[in-house]
């Protein structure tokens, strides 16, 4: 089984404890602000670095420090995407790609170049990367990585140097070529979008501490506190009280800003205590001025709209709510719907805040570090 543990410690040059692992054909989205560490713990699996802890890839180990074991960079099966590709400008296609290949000079340029047709740049061979486009200095960086036949990928913010069109094409690509590969992947990336699309679990990290780790969905809907909840820009982010727990409809009621709300329960949840609360845009439904809904009856707010941005078909809206203005509440619309409605800037709306989106936390001074 291709499976990558990772667990580490140091204190330069930036402080890390980080525990992680990756499967066999699974892509690791390790994200977080910058400063946080995330390209260190790559330097680390990659053996630039020399942590204290252990990493062992595919049953090999290649660090362990009380074993004394640490394998140098040419003993580990790592193929490296570096954030600015770290190309040979003074070599072509071909060449950057051999390079990198132990087989001697037929073979390498025969497996070089099937890796080029597999990342759309066959007829690319003498070109130098200077003659290149940023996205197919990308592919060239991404094909040199495979040629060492790798037991693990890094890739370093591999998207960052190029622009929005070609990001979106080579995310595809990328998507589409992970099907294909049957080792663990690790992505660093600012892009909560990017690692949504590629990413098979995401590891949160900040200050060079892993916060959380699970499915996209479950990182981004249920942080597991308010700081990891600012990490993953949710900005609906509330305190609130318990003040009453069914727990035969899992559900208990929430006392914030003067109202109540109903909210998933859970055992660890009880009454009296304070908690951190969130809801994704996508959980507040807008109640239609012409048809009212079911919904209408659902965790009712009413606001007045301070803020309204249009962009691709979507309309952002922010309320500030009747009951505690200087609060901000954030919907995502269908621009269709934003339209048909009428809003505007200054308008009095209504939005249910639908149960099934809340999510409780523990405020961050009540929990254990």
């Amino acid at each position: 089984m291709k499976r990558l543990q990772v667990d580490i410690r140091q204190l330069r040059p930036i402080p890390l404890e980080v525990g992680l692992h990756c499967g066999q054909g699974e892509l690791l989205a390790l994200v977080g602000p910058s400063g946080s560490g995330k390209t260190s713990v790559l330097r680390c699996i990659a053996g630039l670095h020399h942590p204290a802890g252990r990493i062992v890839c595919g049953g090999e180990v290649w660090l362990d420090d009380a074993l004394g074991i640490a394998l140098s960079p040419q003993r580990r099966r790592v193929g490296f995407v570096f954030q600015d590709y770290a190309l040979f400008p003074h070599l072509t296609v071909l060449q950057n790609l051999t390079l990198a290949c132990r087989l001697p000079g037929d073979r390498a340029r025969e497996k070089a170049r099937r890796w080029l047709r597999r990342v759309h740049l066959a007829g690319l061979e003498d070109r130098r990367p200077d003659a290149l486009s940023g996205g197919q200095r990308q592919r060239v960086a991404l094909a040199r990585a495979m040629m060492r036949d790798p037991a693990v990928i890094l890739l370093d913010e591999p998207f960052s140097a190029v622009d929005q069109v070609t990001r979106r094409r080579l995310r595809l690509e990328m998507a589409e070529l992970k099907r294909t590969l049957q080792i663990p992947m690790i992505l660093v990336t600012h892009d909560l979008e990017e690692a949504e699309m590629l990413a098979d679990r995401m590891a949160l990290i900040h200050r060079g501490r892993i916060l959380q780790q699970g499915s996209p969905s479950e990182v981004m809907l249920r942080p597991v506190d308010a700081e990891a909840a600012r990490l993953v820009d949710i900005r609906n982010l509330f305190r609130g009280r318990v003040i009453a727990v069914d727990r035969v409809r899992g559900r208990c009621r929430l006392r914030w800003e003067g109202g109540e709300l109903e909210a998933p329960w859970r055992e660890s949840i009880q009454v009296d205590a304070t908690v951190d609360w969130c809801i994704p845009p996508a959980g507040l439904l807008l109640h239609s001025r012409r048809r009212p809904s079911r919904g209408v009856r659902e965790n009712p707010v009413r606001g007045h709209i301070v803020e309204i941005v249009r962009f691709g078909g979507r309309a952002q809206v922010v309320l500030a709510p009747v009951a505690a203005p200087e609060k901000r509440l954030h919907l995502d619309l269908p621009l269709h719907v934003a339209e048909r409605n009428r809003l505007a800037v200054g308008d009095p709306v209504g939005v249910s805040l639908l149960c099934r989106f809340i999510h409780l936390m523990a405020p961050l001074n009540r929990r254990s570090r």
